[in-house]
């Protein structure tokens, strides 16, 4: 799996709030493939794709996991986030990146295929390359719902909020706000500025091992996009600063884990050789160190009486 980013440009998404959700469609897409942000289409023109990704075959398993966002990107897609209800004129840019992209594909494929043909030819444009290749689908995201958008091009729901033109057009559109307040679709809200919060309170209470977790929380602490509060630059840390947390953390409960069974096998061991035990006593082991612990447990081998295991220690 792949993510990388083009050079910087100026853009129409130009604040936190955009450049976080284009790296959280770019993270989660690379788990079934590959991802760039900001692809840069035709060179002499300021036209880039803000993410565009690509599945790998062999990890159609993590696609199929990915709810909404996986059904949208199981074919090579150019998403095209905007921090504000999209407009026909807004559209029409996002069809023409798509159709001059396509174009410069098939122009790389020719190329990879030894095709040497004079590229200033007028049938060069016409000219298809040996092996087909995949018309890009583009995935539009609205944070609102574009109603001029949706009757002049005749878009048809699939379901809440999800849209789609006829398979030809590869068009899918997004209107985060209609989208089901579900798993499936939590990643995609964090691109609405007024569902974030929630979108972020729900990730952040599932599980440390959730993808979406693992996705969304070292982006929202990098953008400073926390629920509870917006973190400055020098409160916000790296990726890999907060992977280390966690393998600290995974640490931390093995350890904690490991001297909890040490202090049940103690017990299990007191009330084999004594009977039931005094809560005073069960208190003792429960807050004993482990060092202590290992001592008690080879004392209790031998001793007689209850104050022998720990008149010793």
């Amino acid at each position: 799996m792949a993510l990388r980013s083009g050079p910087k440009h100026r853009t129409r998404m130009h604040n936190r709030e955009d450049l976080f959700i284009k790296a959280i469609l770019a993270t989660a897409m690379s788990r079934a493939g590959k991802a760039e942000i900001e692809l840069q289409v035709v060179p002499p023109a300021a036209q880039r794709i803000d993410v565009y990704s690509e599945p790998d075959p062999a990890l159609a398993g993590e696609l199929a996991e990915m709810g909404t966002l996986g059904e949208v990107g199981a074919e090579p897609a150019a998403f095209e986030p905007f921090s504000e209800t999209p407009g026909l004129r807004q559209m029409r840019a996002c069809y023409r990146k798509q159709l001059v992209w396509h174009h410069e594909l098939e122009r790389r494929a020719r190329v990879a295929a030894g095709d040497t043909t004079d590229e200033d030819k007028d049938d060069k444009d016409d000219k298809e390359p040996s092996r087909p290749v995949p018309f890009p689908v583009v995935v539009v995201l609205s944070p609102g719902r574009p109603q001029t958008v949706l009757d002049a091009y005749g878009f048809a729901e699939v379901s809440p909020g999800l849209h789609r033109l006829p398979a030809g057009f590869a068009v899918w559109l997004l209107v985060l706000s209609e989208l089901p307040k579900t798993r499936a679709t939590v990643l995609l809200r964090l691109g609405s500025e007024k569902l974030r919060a929630a979108a972020a309170a729900e990730i952040l209470r599932m599980p440390a091992d959730a993808w979406e977790r693992k996705t969304a929380e070292p982006l929202l602490v990098q953008y400073g996009l926390e629920p509870s509060r917006s973190a400055s630059p020098e409160e916000k840390m790296t990726l890999a600063e907060i992977q280390q947390e966690v393998e600290e953390g995974r640490q931390k409960l093995r350890h904690e884990g490991q001297q909890q069974g040490e202090r049940r096998f103690l017990l299990r061991q007191l009330r084999a050789r004594f009977g039931e035990l005094p809560p005073a006593v069960v208190a003792r082991v429960e807050a004993a160190e482990p060092e202590v612990l290992e001592a008690w447990g080879e004392q209790v081998l031998t001793a007689r009486s209850l104050d022998e295991v720990f008149g010793g220690a």
